[in-house]
């Protein structure tokens, strides 16, 4: 999944839906799915991304606003693939944390790149391994 950090979520939701993106129904107004066919571009407020990431917000600070997601099948597989991470030369930003939708944790890649390594029970694959998007419950 990608996750892009936005400064008006429904302004950027509009944005995409503009360009024939359909907005997945399982969105919220603080977090916005597009279903691009086996993975999902999720839109969230830049500051809320941030702070979960424990990144700072400035402007300058070098924070891009843009998170790969790692989606994990297992609750326990989020701390392993973190260590995995690591011990591969990146660096741990947040360690594997209870979340109210799961666990997560980020690292960055050798070259500054974000990623979160998430499991939530509501995120599921279909039998080709695709992120199954709008799964309604």
């Amino acid at each position: 999944m990608v996750l892009l950090g936005v400064r008006d979520v429904a302004k950027a939701a509009r944005f995409y839906e503009a360009l024939g993106w359909q907005r997945s129904p399982t969105s919220s107004d603080g977090f916005v799915k597009f279903n691009m066919g086996g993975y999902a571009i999720s839109l969230i407020n830049r500051s809320d991304l941030a702070n979960d990431a424990l990144e700072p917000t400035a402007e300058k600070s070098g924070f891009s606003g843009v998170a790969l997601i790692h989606m994990a099948r297992k609750p326990e597989d989020v701390p392993c693939i973190l260590a995995q991470a690591e011990a591969a030369g990146g660096v741990i930003v947040k360690h594997a944390t209870r979340t109210n939708w799961g666990i997560a944790g980020y690292f960055k890649d050798p070259d500054g790149h974000l990623f979160e390594v998430d499991y939530e029970p509501v995120w599921v694959f279909d039998d080709a391994h695709h992120l199954v998007v709008d799964k309604l419950n």
